[in-house]
């Protein structure tokens, strides 16, 4: 009976302003909702990265994962809706991708900033559930090196669009709203090493990045979308230098379809150069740093509408920017 319970008021099928108050009887819509309940017991995960989804649109297919509840109760936030996409300035003048090159190659000659062992990235990533809308989990992640190969992994629920305000997060498998800054985990890992990307070093010629980026990607042909996954899973391990920033920039200007769309200003409210690869299943927009050609940001957006979820076309379903 505790279990049922304890369903019922997250499911919260009788709304402090419906039409049933207290005890009184469930009507026919909340009976259904409670079975359904009862009958199914999916685990809360997170939804899966952009590559698995990306390639499951391409064929036509939207998946995604469920939130078995969302915070119910009549005294609840609501649900945060999925970031509106990016949008590129009226007027702005796209900059190609072998211009920025040139910049970056400028900047570069200093060799400064160097190549740095670790990530900084803060991303939100879209969770969706039948019938109900969808939420946005936002959290920063932080990995530092230490002089001995050990690492410190440092996950913290925030979102810079709202300072201040809770944040929606599902770490420990329950959707819930934390404080702003909540730590969700700190783990320190022993030390550890590897010669094979992307754990290696990344490279900084074109030509031995592009090699790095493709055994990354554990392919021969390294198309655009898998070029593009291959530059998240690095940026995950590493903060490129200003060398590894130019000679990346040389890559992407050779990629098919990736095109220049103008000037953007990032979830950091930072200024970039947008570019933009459109598939079937939906569209990628990679910010790089209009000076330097480092990667900034990465927008995936759906490309059809998904009705049961509450999704349309155009809608973000994964976020990342990238800082030193």
């Amino acid at each position: 009976m505790s279990d049922e319970l304890d369903l019922l008021r997250r499911a919260n099928p009788v709304p402090a302003d419906g039409p049933h108050f207290g005890d009184g009887p469930l009507d026919h819509r909340a009976e259904r909702r409670l079975e359904r309940l009862l009958a199914q017991d999916r685990p809360v995960r997170r939804a899966p990265r952009a590559r698995l989804l990306w390639g499951l649109a391409a064929g036509g297919v939207v998946v995604v994962t469920a939130l078995a509840a969302l915070l119910g109760g009549p005294n609840s936030r609501p649900a945060l809706a999925a970031p509106r996409p990016l949008t590129v300035h009226a007027h702005s003048t796209p900059v190609p991708l072998t211009e920025l090159a040139e910049l970056a190659a400028a900047a570069a000659a200093d060799g400064s900033p160097r190549l740095r062992r670790g990530t900084h990235v803060q991303s939100w990533s879209l969770g969706l559930a039948d019938g109900t809308p969808p939420v946005t989990l936002p959290e920063e992640r932080v990995v530092r090196w230490h002089a001995d190969d050990s690492r410190t992994e440092l996950v913290v629920a925030t979102d810079p669009r709202h300072p201040g305000r809770p944040v929606l997060t599902d770490a420990g498998g329950e959707p819930r709203t934390v404080a702003d800054g909540h730590v969700l985990s700190r783990t320190t890992y022993p030390p550890s090493w590897s010669d094979a990307p992307p754990e290696a070093p990344p490279p900084h010629t074109p030509a031995a990045l592009r090699a790095y980026l493709a055994e990354t990607a554990r392919t021969d042909s390294l198309d655009t979308p898998e070029l593009l996954d291959a530059v998240r899973e690095l940026l995950g391990h590493w903060m490129l230098g200003a060398r590894e920033s130019a000679a990346l920039v040389r890559v992407l200007a050779d990629a098919e379809g990736l095109r220049p769309a103008g000037q953007v200003t990032d979830r950091l409210g930072r200024p970039g150069q947008a570019y933009v690869y459109a598939g079937e299943g939906g569209r990628r927009m990679l910010i790089l740093d209009p000076r330097t050609g480092a990667v900034l940001g990465l927008e995936t957006t759906f490309g059809q509408d998904a009705p049961e979820y509450g999704v349309h076309a155009g809608d973000v379903m994964e976020y990342s920017a990238w800082m030193r």
